[in-house]
């Protein structure tokens, strides 16, 4: 049974996506700041039938934290095929490039950047002992540079001078990792669950968990002739869902 880490998973769009990989047959590690949050969460898919799941808690602002998750991890499994980096926040508001706060700044890049670096470091050890190991790190469209800079776009007049900077720097963080591993069975991706309802966005969204779960689980479970080093937002590109960086 392949073994999968979600972090952020006790809710929203991180939940859903352990909902369906649960319902393909892997066995999720569900991760969350919180474990008492995380336990509810794995006690609402058990009350679904879905027992294949256990809470790791997992801060991934946090090294101590992080680093806890990894040896309990490596307790209980000798290899993990899959690695979701979802856990994120939105920066708060207001969002000016000229008010915004560094320490806005320096919060949003910890979570959404200094966390996914720290996760991956710490677990790829453990990733490397799969044999088709996947890494999705959930981006979000607001990152492109090409598509924040044109006024075309659905989103143009929507700038967040801390989250989108995040999401960029993230998905520079992806290209490089897909390039160190491209020689590798890995295959790492930036996917976009698309603007989604949730709680990160007051609910505004017009997408739904349902929608964006597929997406970030159809690249955990890529096979061997998937793309590595892509960045993909089905609901700007229906068809390809390719996306410009």
């Amino acid at each position: 049974m392949k073994t999968v880490l979600i972090t952020g998973a006790n809710k929203s769009i991180g939940f859903e996506t352990a909902r369906q990989l649960l319902q393909q047959g892997y066995y999720i590690y569900l991760g969350s700041r919180d474990l008492t949050s995380g336990q509810k969460a794995v006690e609402r898919l058990n009350a679904e039938g879905l027992d294949q799941v256990e809470a790791v808690q997992i801060d991934v602002s946090d090294s101590d934290s992080v680093n806890a998750a990894r040896t309990a991890l490596g307790q209980k499994t000798h290899s993990l095929d899959v690695l979701i980096n979802n856990a994120g926040i939105s920066g708060g508001r207001p969002q000016s490039a000229l008010e915004a706060s560094i320490e806005q700044y320096r919060n949003t890049f910890e979570t959404n950047v200094f966390g996914v670096v720290r996760v991956t470091q710490a677990f790829i050890d453990l990733l490397r002992n799969s044999p088709e190991p996947r890494i999705v790190n959930v981006s979000s469209s607001q990152g492109s540079l090409t598509l924040a800079a044109d006024p075309d776009n659905t989103y143009y007049h929507h700038k967040g001078a801390v989250y989108q900077p995040s999401k960029s720097a993230l998905n520079m963080y992806t290209i490089a990792l897909a390039y160190e591993l491209r020689e590798t069975p890995f295959k790492v991706n930036a996917v976009d669950p698309g603007f989604v309802a949730t709680d990160f966005n007051n609910h505004r969204g017009t997408g739904t968990v349902q929608e964006a779960g597929t997406r970030i689980a159809k690249y955990a479970m890529l096979d061997e002739n998937g793309p590595t080093g892509t960045f993909i937002s089905e609901e700007h590109n229906p068809e390809t869902g390719d996306i410009p960086w």
